[in-house]
């Protein structure tokens, strides 16, 4: 359904749960992450479930977005604020200063970012005498609103400012150095929308009946607002996971409905607006020397049993994690939810999920690890997945015969599946559809016992590193897409209460000696 498909479909759930009486909340709606092809290891428990690198026990994501949108609720009226869960928003507003959601329509939030950031992101077409950049936070008129723009769209759309000698921006489109740090673009993150109008969002989504294509909350909601809107995005399908044939249709009947609704935005000049939904961008803020870390002091070990003995190469990013004596684990990477034996040496900037590794291992730099217990037949086993933390998940081909474009740890897959013993037939992609593709993979073991899951993914991954032949026809294998339609969240939360328990247990021991 995409995020737009979610949040009809939440709007809906309110209203048979609360009746008329839902029309006087104010609503925090989270999109929890979609499948997270871009950050494998949040894909089964969604990317607000995220632990982050500091607190004890560590927070995750949705504790720091409370504490972010804390004050929003008493300059709120009732309506419905929208955001995602993988990104932050830090910024600072004078004592005067308001953020207040109680106008009518659409009300958005916007940071300073730079132009590389807007090709990624939503990015506003301010009117430049609407506000004067300086200040903590201001109301701007905005003309159009422009969904994961290219930069010559950004120019030509008049969205690119310069910053001048100081806080003032430059008039927008005035380009006197193109391509330096001065350029700016005022991006997107959250959104509200009052009553009325999650009200007539309400309304279509029941006309419509069965949504049979992916919306976008953001692309599809907000650019039909503003003066400037044009239908011309309608047909745009470049940034749609999966295109579907009624998708043209429905964003058309979206941008009658909306047109002319109200998009208000507060400019936060002083803001900082950070993505994590990616593996770069996941160790990036987490173990290096980003602004992210020290803003939010976050801690290289985050409640972990980490001994004196374990070895850890430079800065590296422990979670709610139990490391033996011994250990070694690389720079850059995050370690979160996992057990990690006294002969486990992890590469640099790896990521390792909810796993037990209990066995002599040296898991290769670049390596993201990450488990999934799954119920089959009743029963609970365990799938690991395997990938580089460059390789494209997101990437699918419609033909066997293309499958050779496809990279699994930057060899050829073909190559990869011949050295496993299995074939590229369409028995091997989970894939109702022609989406052939890393995710939908039948490649991964399933195994009876957590460690023994991944040392067979590992055992995998090895195999292509030195080019040894290591047969996965006799088990059977899994697609990460098939993983999470069996997943058994219940059992991976137990894994991870074990492992609190376990950090607890010791501690308390620890004191009673002290």
């Amino acid at each position: 359904l995409g995020n737009g498909g979610s949040t009809l479909h939440a709007l809906r759930c309110l209203e048979e749960q609360y009746g008329d009486q839902w029309t006087s909340f104010t609503v925090l709606l989270i999109h929890s992450g979609g499948y997270s092809q871009r950050l494998p290891s949040a894909s089964a428990l969604g990317k607000i479930f995220l632990a982050l690198p500091f607190g004890d026990p560590a927070y995750q994501m949705l504790e720091l977005k409370l504490a972010m949108y804390i004050d929003f609720p008493r300059h709120m009226k009732p309506g419905v604020l929208v955001t995602c869960s993988d990104d932050v928003e830090l910024f600072s507003t004078g004592v005067t200063d308001t953020i207040a959601f109680d106008r009518p329509g659409f009300t958005a939030l916007a940071h300073p970012s730079d132009v590389a950031v807007g090709t990624t992101h939503g990015v506003f077409v301010l009117d430049p005498c609407s506000f004067s950049g300086k200040g903590g936070a201001e109301y701007a008129s905005c003309h159009r609103f422009l969904h994961k723009p290219d930069v010559e769209t950004m120019r030509r759309s008049g969205a690119v400012w310069v910053r001048g000698g100081g806080p003032q921006l430059g008039s927008p489109g005035s380009c006197t150095h193109p391509g330096t740090a001065s350029e700016c673009v005022y991006t997107d993150s959250v959104f509200y929308m009052d009553h009325g109008t999650a009200k007539q969002l309400l309304l279509f989504y029941k006309q419509v009946g069965t949504l049979g294509c992916e919306i976008d909350a953001y692309g599809d909601f907000l650019q039909a607002l503003g003066p400037g809107a044009t239908p011309d995005y309608t047909r745009n399908t470049r940034n749609v996971t999966k295109e579907d044939s009624g998708l043209v249709e429905v964003r058309q009947q979206l941008y009658s409905l909306l047109q002319g609704t109200a998009l208000n935005v507060i400019v936060l000049n002083n803001s900082q607006f950070y993505h994590i939904g990616t593996t770069q961008e996941y160790l990036f803020h987490f173990t290096a020397e980003s602004k992210l870390r020290l803003e939010l002091d976050l801690q290289p070990v985050a409640f972990s049993i980490f001994p004196d003995t374990a070895n850890i190469l430079g800065r590296s990013s422990i979670i709610h994690s139990v490391l033996e004596p011994g250990c070694v684990v690389g720079p850059g990477s995050v370690i979160e939810y996992s057990r990690i034996g006294p002969e486990v040496s992890v590469g640099k900037s790896s990521i390792v999920s909810g796993c037990c590794i209990n066995f002599r291992v040296e898991i290769p730099p670049g390596c993201c690890l990450s488990s999934v217990s799954v119920t089959l037949n009743g029963r609970v086993h365990y799938v690991t997945m395997v990938f580089g933390v460059g390789d494209d998940l997101k990437r699918s081909v419609q033909l066997l015969s293309d499958v050779r474009s496809l990279r699994f740890f930057g060899a050829s897959f073909p190559d990869c599946l011949h050295l496993w013993s299995l074939e590229a037939s369409g028995q091997l992609f989970s894939s109702e559809d022609t989406r052939l593709g890393l995710w939908t993979a039948r490649i991964f073991p399933v195994c009876s016992t957590l460690s023994e899951s991944v040392r067979m993914s590992l055992k995998m991954l090895d195999s292509v590193q030195h080019m040894s032949p290591f047969k996965l026809s006799a088990f059977q294998l899994l697609s990460v897409e098939e993983m999470l339609a069996y997943k058994d969240v219940e059992d991976m939360l137990k894994f991870r209460k074990q492992i609190y328990d376990e950090i607890c247990l010791q501690r308390q021991k620890s004191d009673f000696r002290m």
